[in-house]
């Protein structure tokens, strides 16, 4: 599936040309909080678009607003639910009030590649799959795709030999079961969106970030960073593009087939792309100066043990807030098998 890169201004209106924005139907607005050019909407949501476009023969168009333009991630559910959007970027961990359940693909050591993480949270988060029925059918709201980020590994201003050294660091989080981890590893978690990682390290707000390597270069964050490690599995992020469901029902049997089996091909397409990227997003970090350090075995085995209790806590947390999140998290643990 090509993927073309799009310039944008106020709004990217994505037409092939002026008569077939005369000729849409149908045009849906499209928000996230990602910068412009970043991975995720690169690889995940401009196939999307294109392939609704061309299956629908141009009569659904889309009005595209990156970088935050109508709103923060925080805001992005809300913005979905009451129309400012119709299709919004939903990140999980962003929303731990809303939607905690979702975070049960991004607990630690759960899965080793994007692949892996993205295709069994598809199952459970897709309409009618249990995290969609516990979740986001409540909400009013409707998965269309979805993509878990290869493992997370640990970037920091200060130099890092091994478990010892994580102790102390102010970690940037995206919250929930991420902060629970970095917590049971000896660093202070400071939960913040992406957007917000770059000017919190050049402060020294934090001092280091959980991160994906994709994520480093949309975000310049290399030049504030001095070391990071490879090998590790702290978890992951976890995403969705979302419609809601009312708007979902006004439109045609058509244009929601359209939307459904883009979004499915899309989920597929993109965990394959990034996962092939990840050598290659390590080799662009490096040559910034950032060194990868390899941690003892022994430590890689003290933070493998220390981690495995935090599906079972999240889960207890889960259903002493009255949320399904043992049941949530078996059925996350049999899809990956």
């Amino acid at each position: 599936m090509k993927i073309n890169k799009i310039g944008v201004l106020t709004s990217i209106a994505l037409c092939v040309n002026a008569g077939a924005a005369l000729a849409q139907d149908v045009t849906l607005r499209v928000a996230d909080s990602l910068p412009v050019g970043h991975y995720i909407a690169e690889n995940l949501l401009m196939p999307f678009l294109e392939d609704v476009k061309e299956t629908t023969g141009e009569s659904v168009g889309f009005d595209y607003f990156p970088a935050q333009q109508l709103g923060k991630a925080k805001d992005m559910l809300s913005l979905t639910q009451t129309g400012v959007t119709d299709v919004g970027y939903i990140g999980a961990s962003y929303l731990a009030d809303k939607l905690p359940l979702s975070s049960v693909a991004q607990l630690p050591g759960t899965f080793n590649s994007a692949c892996e993480g993205t295709m069994a949270y598809w199952e459970i988060a897709k309409p009618g799959g249990v995290l969609d029925e516990a979740e986001y059918a409540p909400e009013g709201v409707r998965a269309l795709m979805a993509l878990a980020l290869p493992p997370y590994q640990l970037f920091s201003a200060k130099e890092l030999t091994g478990v010892d050294s994580i102790s102390g660091q102010k970690i940037r989080t995206s919250g929930g079961s991420q902060a629970l981890a970095m917590t049971k590893l000896g660093g202070i978690p400071v939960q913040m969106s992406a957007p917000e990682a770059r000017e919190a390290l050049s402060r020294g707000t934090v001092d280091a970030i959980v991160f994906p390597y994709g994520s480093v270069q949309p975000y310049d964050l290399a030049p504030h960073l001095k070391t990071a490690t490879e090998g590790l599995n702290l978890g992951s992020f976890v995403l969705s593009y979302m419609i809601s469901q009312s708007k979902y029902d006004s439109l045609s049997p058509e244009v929601q087939q359209a939307l459904t089996e883009a979004g499915e091909r899309a989920t597929q397409h993109a965990c394959a792309v990034i996962d092939g990227l990840v050598d290659a997003d390590k080799k662009l970090i490096a040559n910034e100066g950032v060194k990868f350090v390899t941690f003892p075995a022994e430590d890689v085995t003290t933070i493998k043990t220390t981690l495995e209790t935090v599906g079972s806590e999240w889960a207890a947390d889960m259903d002493g807030r009255g949320k399904p999140g043992t049941e949530v998290m078996k059925a996350f643990m049999d899809a990956l098998k």
